[in-house]
């Protein structure tokens, strides 16, 4: 197995410490909570910033999730270039971007749910797309070890199938509220854990083409 070449280090260290400042960045909303308003109690002017709560739940874990498949997708790259820098960067710029759309989310879900819903949608698909361009950018251009290059090719398909999923639950943000938000519920957990998740893929794409073969075998 080929060793991790000092810039891959380098990048993989930088991206930890934007998600870190991403995550922090995310408790300046609820510091402005803890000022509480004149003749109210400490505990009633919090409930009443409830969204502000809401909005660090959900910004800590779509990051946390974020950070996680980054690093599934660094872990078998071996070497990096200037482009998959840059792929990177444009990742970690939107990863920098959730604490805004999720405040909006929070703020206006009430009042303009369908447009908050789909800005914080739109994230999500952007997001998608960095995270598979880095997978395919690192499989077709070999900064891959050649012992975990087909299982990374099987792992970065889940995020081929997220740009998909995103891009449907972004449309239904305009026509619906409860069914996109199941569908982003749904996201977290596949992803909390997308090895597992790919693992799964694969085999039900595997029984499908045994079932193919069978099927055109019986003919």
């Amino acid at each position: 197995m080929e060793t991790k070449t000092k810039e891959t280090t380098r990048i993989e260290a930088f991206s930890d410490g934007v998600f870190a400042i991403a995550i922090t960045l995310l408790v300046l909303e609820l510091i402005a909570t803890l000022h509480p308003q004149e003749g109210k109690g400490l505990l009633q002017s919090s409930w009443e910033h409830w969204e502000s709560f809401l909005a660090f739940i959900i910004g800590f874990i779509t990051i946390l999730v974020c950070w996680i498949n980054h690093h599934y997708a660094f872990e078998p790259i071996k070497k990096v270039d200037n482009s998959i820098m840059w792929i990177n960067g444009s990742l970690l710029f939107l990863v920098t971007l959730t604490p805004f759309p999720t405040a909006i989310l929070a703020e206006y879900l009430e009042k303009e749910s369908h447009t908050a819903l789909a800005i914080y949608g739109a994230n999500y698909v952007l997001i998608s797309v960095a995270a598979y361009s880095i997978c395919r950018y690192a499989y077709t251009h070999q900064l891959i070890d050649h012992e975990n290059r087909e299982s990374y090719h099987s792992f970065s398909l889940i995020y081929r199938y997220a740009i998909l999923y995103t891009m449907v639950a972004f449309c239904l943000c305009f026509v619906s509220i409860l069914l996109p938000i199941l569908m982003y519920i749904a996201l977290f957990i596949a992803f909390a854990v997308p090895k597992k998740f790919a693992v799964a893929l694969g085999r039900m794409k595997q029984r499908r083409k045994n079932t193919k073969k069978q099927a055109t075998g019986s003919k």
